[in-house]
């Protein structure tokens, strides 16, 4: 790690304020070139004590940038993780602000929720699977921070992986009654399919993507805790919404989940 403690504490303050302030921001690259990877989850974590000391809870984790369509797209080659807290969560078929939201995006992806605490490193997907309650379809609304949508990895990491919402719905599986891996998803945005795709896109399985999360999380010294609502990843690329769209993912065998834009 590079940064200074108080390189870090400034760098979450200028993401913080562009967060709440939904102001686009340099990528904080272009300021600290040589940042890596383990300064942006430093950023991530002080972003992280601030947003629990104001009264979020801490519900779980995404994995981000899973999918080599999202990989070209973003220009990344590795992916990265983030938290998830209960004021982003939205309910099934709710209306999502844009007014709070700098550039908001779509991805579907299926939301895992575990009954058993996972460690890494040397997570697996078969541990992955064996800890899991059931699965769910979901939608994610990323907001990248960073001016016309374009940043590196580290910059993202230090951004939480852009997580703005998400919102559960469609139908409950326990992940032994389905095939993971070739689930299919169609997101449509005002009745119209903009994107198409396979879960094996996430990693090869999405239970893969949560054991990369739970590996990064060991190596950050820390653990997925049981209860916990962990997104796997975008099976698409990001799809771009704004006020008055809206959006609906369907899932093989899973259902579908929308969510409406003002």
């Amino acid at each position: 790690m590079g940064l200074s403690r108080e390189d870090i504490v400034r760098l979450a303050t200028r993401v913080e304020t562009a967060q709440r302030q939904a102001k686009a921001i340099p990528k904080l690259t272009d300021e600290f070139p040589s940042m890596t990877v383990a300064d942006g989850y430093a950023v991530q974590g002080e972003l992280r004590t601030r947003w629990l000391a104001r009264g979020e809870r801490l519900i779980g984790w995404k994995a981000g940038l899973t999918s080599k369509a999202k990989m070209k797209q973003m220009g990344v080659e590795v992916p990265s993780i983030g938290f998830l807290t209960s004021d982003m969560a939205r309910p099934e078929s709710s209306v999502v602000s844009t007014s709070d939201l700098v550039h908001p995006r779509v991805e579907c992806e299926v939301a895992f929720v575990t009954r058993l605490p996972l460690r890494g490193p040397g997570c697996t997907r078969e541990a992955v699977l064996e800890a899991t309650d059931y699965v769910l379809p979901a939608i994610e609304i990323i907001d990248s921070r960073f001016s016309g949508f374009k940043f590196d990895l580290p910059s993202v990491i230090a951004d939480n992986g852009s997580s703005a919402r998400f919102v559960g719905g469609g139908r409950a599986r326990y992940p032994g009654d389905l095939d993971l891996r070739t689930l299919g998803a169609v997101l449509e945005r005002n009745g119209e399919i903009v994107a198409v795709g396979a879960s094996a896109a996430v990693l090869g399985h999405p239970a893969d993507a949560v054991a990369m999360l739970v590996n990064i999380l060991g190596a950050l010294g820390e653990g997925l805790e049981a209860g916990s609502f962990v997104m796997s990843g975008g099976i698409t690329e990001a799809i771009p919404v704004k006020a008055g769209d809206s959006v609906v993912a369907r899932f093989q065998e899973l259902g579908s989940v929308s969510v409406r834009f003002d």
